[in-house]
């Protein structure tokens, strides 16, 4: 038997192989095979939202009269601050109030949107100030906040926490219209960014009448 025939065809059946292998692989990058990141999922396809605004939208420079404000929208289940161009509203709370609830109301423009960011806070939404014995930083808005879509409360108070619109420890303080209804006071804490509704932990603020006429 002559072995180096048969070590021959072996050689050129491996060159063969490996050839074959070669080609297989240039057939697949020139469809655009190749290593990603990207996770494989067998379901649904993963989101390819990137919760962030062009560097140029994001860096734009407030002109005389404006100023720069963080406004909260929705971005893959969370509450995040993109930075638009606002009039400047002066220290007035309600005026300040006023001026960034419009600013949640507004249809995120083209580079929110291409970044994934929406608004669940409803038009048509209105903010006054407080009600008899309520604190003096509570704001009363003409729905009550736990009847709002989803994350609109909180695009709402962080928003406002911070500013004018907020109490001076950065939280803030809403009600609903009925000043029969007590205030709550909330936090823009990573638990009401991440939540769909109010956390059960906000710490109540009840109106100085309704403590004392005992009501619950």
């Amino acid at each position: 038997m002559d072995h180096t025939a048969g070590t021959a065809g072996l050689t050129r059946r491996g060159w063969r192989a490996a050839g074959a292998a070669l080609l297989l692989g240039t057939v697949a990058a020139g469809c655009g095979i190749r290593a990603t990141s990207v996770p494989v999922d067998a379901g649904a396809a993963p989101s390819r939202v990137s919760c962030a605004v062009p560097e140029a939208a994001a860096t734009a420079t407030a002109r005389p009269g404006t100023t720069t404000a963080a406004v909260y929208l929705v971005c893959s289940q969370r509450v995040s601050p993109v930075q638009r161009v606002v009039a400047r509203p002066g220290g007035d709370r309600l005026a300040t109030a006023r001026l960034l609830l419009a600013e949640l109301e507004r249809k995120p423009d083209p580079a929110e949107e291409h970044g994934g960011f929406t608004s669940e806070v409803p038009g048509g939404l209105a903010v006054r100030g407080p009600a008899d014995g309520d604190p003096p930083e509570a704001l009363r808005l003409s729905q009550d906040p736990d009847d709002l879509p989803s994350y609109a409360v909180g695009q709402l108070v962080c928003t406002f926490a911070g500013t004018a619109a907020g109490a001076g420890d950065r939280s803030v303080v809403l009600g609903g219209p009925d000043p029969h209804h007590r205030v709550e006071r909330y936090r823009c804490d990573d638990a009401l960014r991440t939540q769909p509704l109010p956390p059960s932990a906000s710490t109540p603020s009840a109106s100085p009448s309704e403590s004392e006429s005992g009501q619950p």
